[in-house]
């Protein structure tokens, strides 16, 4: 008499398990994929860069060597550059931003 009472129990079990599975792999599903590449600064710019500023942008730290300095600048030019369909303004925040970082400016602001 027991026996076909857990018997119908675990059945249910099953179901409501299986059940709950499928919700969780369709709510799963429905998510938008995270990209894997690395985000860059999207924020509004200061009247004067900072270095704090400049390494956000080009997505560094703000202790970086020279040369990390100068691959992070090149891939973001390449994503930015005028003549790929990016815009002067940003290529020139980009420049400066090299610039505050490599010490050959004293982040006295762009040109625009």
């Amino acid at each position: 008499m027991a026996t076909p009472f857990f018997a119908g129990l675990a059945v249910a079990a099953a179901a409501l398990a299986s059940r709950y599975g499928i919700h969780v792999w369709q709510a799963f599903k429905a998510k938008p994929p995270k990209p894997r590449i690395r985000k860059f600064y999207d924020g509004g710019f200061q009247p004067t860069m900072t270095r704090r500023e400049a390494a956000l942008i080009l997505g560094v730290r703000e202790n970086a060597i020279l040369d990390k300095v100068k691959e992070a600048h090149r891939k973001v030019m390449v994503a930015n550059h005028p003549d790929r369909g990016g815009s002067h303004y940003l290529a020139s925040k980009i420049n400066e931003a090299k610039d505050v970082m490599l010490g050959k400016t004293k982040g006295s602001g762009s040109a625009f």
